[in-house]
């Protein structure tokens, strides 16, 4: 039995803008940091073994900031597969003022739709496409080795990853959200398969 803990980073600087970030590399902000800390508060039982983290400094800052915390100082496996979809031609735009010119249907498709890609950009179903062969290509083995792995990314890539370990319909995954600072931690068997799924912390700012 191994476990597999997904935490999506810290607020970034331009999430508290409202800001459609993507593969723009921004820090986190001080918000961001402090949930990160607040991460590493909730897995303090669980020893880490082995570290991923997406290309982009806001996932890194996440884990480096839980690493603080825990005490522990692994070197993280750093992979654009695990980056955030790209929101074409919405990045840097403010999320609020897109809902308000394009409508609520639209900007829901946009946001959290398994299949419809935003112009020059990433549909959920393409960031699957990249994030799952990587995962069982580099990520899987070491659980079924039995080590416990954490991997700080984004929403999108997590919630591609979830869609795979638990199953989830095309329909479903658009109602999956993920705060900042948010925790998912699995325990699998050697067969890489889970078997039990915990919640952790409190934090319900999605961003």
């Amino acid at each position: 039995m191994a476990h597999l803990i997904l935490v999506r980073h810290g607020e970034s600087e331009w999430n508290a803008k409202g800001l459609w970030t993507g593969w723009t590399d921004v820090n986190l902000s001080e918000n961001g940091r402090e949930e990160a800390k607040k991460a590493g508060e909730a897995l303090k039982d669980i020893h880490l073994d082995v570290a991923f983290t997406s290309a982009l400094k806001r996932a890194q800052q996440t884990l480096e900031e839980i690493q603080g915390v825990l005490g522990t100082n692994l070197e993280p496996i750093a992979d654009k597969a695990l980056n955030e979809r790209s929101y074409g031609d919405f990045t840097g735009k403010n999320k609020w003022e897109v809902k308000e010119q394009i409508g609520e249907e639209e900007f829901q498709k946009i946001r959290r739709s398994w299949d419809y890609p935003p112009a020059n950009g990433e549909s959920l179903k393409m960031v699957y496409e990249r994030v799952l062969p990587y995962y069982q290509s580099e990520i899987e083995p070491k659980i079924k080795e039995g080590k416990n792995v954490i991997i700080a990314a984004h929403g999108n890539s997590l919630r591609a990853l979830i869609k795979y370990l638990e199953n989830i319909s095309d329909e479903e995954i658009t109602k999956l959200e993920l705060p900042t600072g948010g925790l998912y931690v699995y325990e699998l068997d050697g067969e890489g398969n889970v078997t039990a799924k915990e919640i952790r912390g409190t934090n319900t700012n999605t961003h």
